[in-house]
């Protein structure tokens, strides 16, 4: 009798272990201090000496991050089915709003910012928007407008696009706490670069991506899951010892398994040999950059010999957000590396590019759907849950 109930005990123990084990391991926030996040730094590092074990290493990490997204396999790419509409036409620049169907009947929202001088093909920029929140957050703030429209007037195609519960996804119903947010941004992303190479006047080998905060954690997970982008500008979000405050940066099991740790540093790393442009402050968490990010970043672009195409604008007396000086040193990095056409934008004396030309918008102007162009009755209700594993949902 004793013996059986010692093997029930035992047996007990071991399917509590069992499923414990089995529990995801996620890295929110500040999961572990500045100096933990160093010696990180340092085990990863030691686990290649060469550009061959970096690639091995990368390719662990890309696959990591799409299983713990529950993006592998990534699901089939389905029609777009965009819808453009109400084109405004602005001082060198146009706005129109536009959807797309990332999954059939889940919808992406956004505005399409396009030169109205120069011809094509043109460079094309993704602008994710940050968890500033309310009817007028995300990408209606007027910090997002003015890059569009700025990097427009330069010559680009940008597209501003809502992350899941911000902007017309808010107002339509859906919260940002939909237990797939990650996943949902994570594709929408993939698809919105999609939706840039369908258009016929873009250059499809120039392709940039720049977002702040929650935008910059898209920034360098695009950047470093799919290599068609070109050249990237995270803001004031890589740090090897903060992984996100948000679900949708977090939430998923993306950063750490039983097999392989990692950080957002390392991720962002992965963007290597393309040009990266890391944007620094001294009063959030990217305050240890100059320090720690970029050398451990600088060294696996050095494997790739192209250690010149990483840099770092740090600015030690300025707080979390995408403001003016940031703006401005994000500017010339893309001209830079997209081509773009600095006349007329640039101020040869002043050395700052100008946003007096933005026409700010109101939420209302930019939104996609209205009563006079009703969202489309097959489109997911809010608060689904999407089947990934099939394109029919």
């Amino acid at each position: 009798m004793r013996l059986w109930i010692f093997g029930f005990v035992v047996a007990l123990v071991m399917l509590q272990v069992t499923d414990a084990q089995e529990e995801p391991i996620l890295c929110r926030g500040h999961y572990h201090s500045e100096a933990e996040a160093i010696q990180q730094l340092a085990r990863m590092a030691s686990t290649y000496q060469d550009l061959p074990g970096w690639k091995d290493r990368a390719d662990r990490v890309r696959r990591q991050i799409l299983q713990g997204a529950k993006l592998d396999p990534l699901p089939e790419k389905t029609p777009l089915r965009p819808i453009v509409r109400n084109r405004r036409v602005y001082d060198g620049y146009s706005v129109e709003s536009v959807a797309f169907e990332s999954m059939p009947g889940f919808f992406v929202y956004g505005n399409l910012y396009r030169p109205t001088a120069g011809e094509g093909p043109f460079a094309g920029v993704l602008c994710p928007h940050g968890h500033a929140r309310g009817p007028a957050g995300g990408r209606y703030r007027s910090d997002q407008q003015h890059r569009c429209a700025t990097l427009a007037r330069m010559g680009a195609i940008v597209f501003s696009y809502d992350m899941i519960g911000f902007g017309d996804s808010l107002h339509l119903g859906w919260d940002h706490g939909h237990p797939q947010a990650l996943t949902l941004q994570t594709w929408s992303s993939i698809r919105a670069l999609d939706f840039l190479q369908t258009l016929p006047d873009v250059d499809d080998e120039r392709i940039g991506v720049t977002g702040c905060s929650g935008g910059g954690t898209q920034t360098f997970l695009l950047a470093a899951l799919d290599d068609r982008v070109t050249v990237s500008a995270p803001v004031v979000m890589v740090s090897a010892h903060f992984f996100g405050g948000c679900a949708c940066e977090s939430g998923m099991p993306i950063h750490k398994t039983a097999d392989l740790e990692t950080n957002n540093a390392e991720i962002t790393a992965l963007t290597a040999p393309r040009p990266l442009l890391l944007v620094s402050v001294g009063g959030d968490w990217t305050k240890n950059t100059p320090q720690v990010e970029l050398p451990y970043i600088r060294n696996v672009y050095r494997l790739h010999g192209a250690v010149d195409a990483v840099e770092n604008a740090h600015f030690p007396n300025q707080q979390h957000g995408y403001q003016f000086m940031k703006r401005q040193a994000m500017y010339p990095f893309l001209a830079k590396h997209l081509k773009l056409n600095t006349k007329g934008v640039l101020n040869p004396d002043t050395e700052l590019f100008d946003e007096t030309r933005t026409h700010l918008e109101t939420p209302e102007q930019m939104r996609v759907f209205d009563d006079t162009h009703p969202l489309p009755e097959h489109a997911v209700k809010p608060g689904t849950l999407i089947n990934f594993s099939t394109a029919d949902n």
